[in-house]
């Protein structure tokens, strides 16, 4: 495994960083810093979007011939690190991350020419229909029906968990077409414009508050057969090609580094210095929490150096997911200590949420409680809550580790 930077890496390094430096303004920074989920707010994620986008930045990813830059698996690392490195508020995945590749990889000219160069822009905003009632860790049980007439299908059911849907102009679902003897069968890709008659999106109100999470229904919903991606009966295929993008090649140690280092700024800070015992126990958590945030850069490294050499990630696409995701709400634990009875006043005036607060009515003067690096610290506590559950539950995850690693 070759790990050492190129010349050429040194140097792409230093272009997205002089980048970042003069084109990551203060108020993206700002945000980025306040966030408690792992979205950004609608308005600035697509201002960020807007500005990758005209730097032709926006897809790393993405071959030339389709409006991306067609990086390699280390100029995208790099790309990534330094993101979170400098604070920079996410890009919504669903489109760029997930669709995107999806229709490159299994669009037909037409859908490619049609939907990549407005997502790219912003134009479209997709959210991604999977998970229903009874099916989410479970998915090949999905029910929502597709049924052909002519040359549409019309669909009805229940997504729910959808985020953005409240925001989103198109959403990509796993639809059930026939009844086969196998549950992964019968199931196709369908893209379906949500401006469309029948389409209802109604909230789900997180545990933070904050509105990012959707039910969509669908009545007698009718979409075009053309915006099937594959075979009809084959989506089962495409979502697992997608869920490489979903669950593998990512980047999350350097953005937890930098959680940790603010967790270590709070210890420090003049109201945490009468913790005693109990401060030198956080510290000694902050610890161990940094020793696992370094094994995951290596796992990380470690893909990136397979992929660079033309390997599939495999099974340590399971293990990162596992790993960051358990990680990641264990440095939220130790935040919530750190920061003591600041964290129990909810103030969303005062952080940058990831959607709206629906009920919310802030202070006249919008005076907050507390210094400022308690306010994110419980809702990013109550949001990291699903970590272990989106992209595929760590349970599931569990299982593919078992059966790939110990023959189980």
């Amino acid at each position: 495994m070759d790990l050492s930077w190129s010349d050429a890496d040194r140097a792409f390094a230093d272009e997205v960083n002089t980048f970042l430096d003069t084109r990551l303004t203060p108020e993206l920074r700002s945000v980025g810093a306040r966030m408690t989920s792992v979205y950004a707010n609608h308005e600035t994620g697509m201002t960020w979007q807007r500005i990758l986008h005209e730097q032709g930045w926006v897809a790393p990813a993405w071959p030339v011939a389709h409006g991306g830059c067609d990086w390699s698996i280390t100029q995208r690392y790099i790309f990534a690190r330094a993101l979170a490195e400098a604070g920079a508020p996410p890009v919504s995945p669903m489109g760029i991350g997930m669709c995107g590749p999806v229709l490159i990889g299994h669009g037909t000219p037409e859908q490619q020419a049609r939907f990549l160069p407005r997502m790219l822009s912003g134009e479209d905003f997709w959210c991604q229909g999977y998970s229903e009632p009874g099916s989410g860790s479970d998915l090949a049980t999905l029910q929502m029906s597709a049924v052909e007439d002519g040359g549409s299908f019309v669909c009805n059911g229940h997504k729910l968990w959808t985020t953005h849907a409240n925001v989103a102009n198109w959403i990509f679902c796993l639809v059930r077409t026939s009844q086969e003897d196998i549950p992964q069968k019968g199931i196709t890709f369908l893209l379906i414009d949500m401006t469309t008659p029948g389409v209802s999106v109604q909230p789900i109100i997180s545990l933070s508050g904050e509105h990012i999470q959707n039910h969509v229904f669908f009545t007698d919903v009718r979409v075009p057969r053309a915006n099937a991606v594959g075979p009809v009966g084959k989506g089962w295929t495409v979502a697992k090609y997608l869920m490489q993008f979903e669950r593998g090649g990512s980047v999350a140690a350097p953005g937890m580094k930098v959680r940790l280092q603010r967790i270590a700024a709070m210890l420090k800070a003049e109201f945490a210095a009468g913790l005693g015992d109990e401060g030198q126990d956080l510290r000694s958590q902050l610890a161990e929490a940094s020793t696992r945030v370094d094994a995951l850069e290596a796992l990380e490294l470690r893909v990136m150096s397979k992929l660079s050499g033309g390997e599939a990630p495999g099974v340590e696409s399971s293990i990162l997911k596992t790993v960051g995701t358990e990680l990641s709400q264990r440095i939220t634990e130790i935040a919530l200590a750190a920061a003591g009875t600041y964290a129990a006043a909810w103030q969303p005036h005062a952080v940058a949420a990831g959607g709206p607060t629906p009920g919310f009515v802030p202070p006249n003067d919008f005076s907050s409680v507390g210094p400022a690096y308690s306010h994110t610290v419980a809702a990013k506590y109550f949001n990291d809550r699903a970590g272990s559950i989106y992209a595929g539950a760590n349970e599931i995850q569990r299982n593919i580790m078992a059966k790939a690693l110990l023959g189980l």
